[in-house]
């Protein structure tokens, strides 16, 4: 299987500074796709978990289903922000795309569309600066340590 959405981020990720942990290809099951994803989020040297693909909206388009049960918060505006920004290149199309981040078990979690181009979307104009403890006048790194507070 070609996965060229998968390549597409990880490259951008790399070139970051970022250290790729593990890259999974997981059948189109809510099932499969959830225990991957625990799997990462239970391992603590996993900060970050992006996932590509199945945030449409065929009967084959599950991933936000797999991930909002693990999700102990949802983080709204990425979902917001990217259908905006993916606006200005799909237009009206963008109200198909259900991607989603949020924090599992102090994990920051992803959740892109299948397209390449909806993935350098993501990361080069939300998750890149917000993963990079240098951008102002906040980011998700500074507050990686606090995620688990009670």
């Amino acid at each position: 299987m070609d996965d060229v959405s998968g390549k597409t981020v990880v490259e951008r990720l790399e070139k970051a500074g970022h250290q790729l942990f593990e890259k999974k290809i997981v059948k189109d099951d809510m099932y499969q796709i959830r225990a991957a994803v625990s799997n990462w989020i239970a391992d603590t040297g996993v900060n970050t978990v992006i996932t590509t693909g199945g945030t449409g909206v065929t009967g084959r388009d599950g991933t936000p289903e797999a991930i909002t049960p693990l999700l102990d918060k949802v983080l709204d505006g990425f979902g917001e922000v990217f259908r905006m920004l993916s606006y200005q290149d799909i237009k009206t199309s963008t109200i198909q795309s259900r991607a989603l981040a949020g924090v599992a078990n102090g994990t920051y979690i992803f959740c892109l569309p299948g397209s390449s181009g909806a993935c350098r979307t993501a990361w080069d104009d939300l998750i890149k600066e917000q993963l990079d403890f240098r951008t102002k006048p906040c980011n998700l790194v500074q507050l990686m340590p606090r995620l688990k507070e009670k």
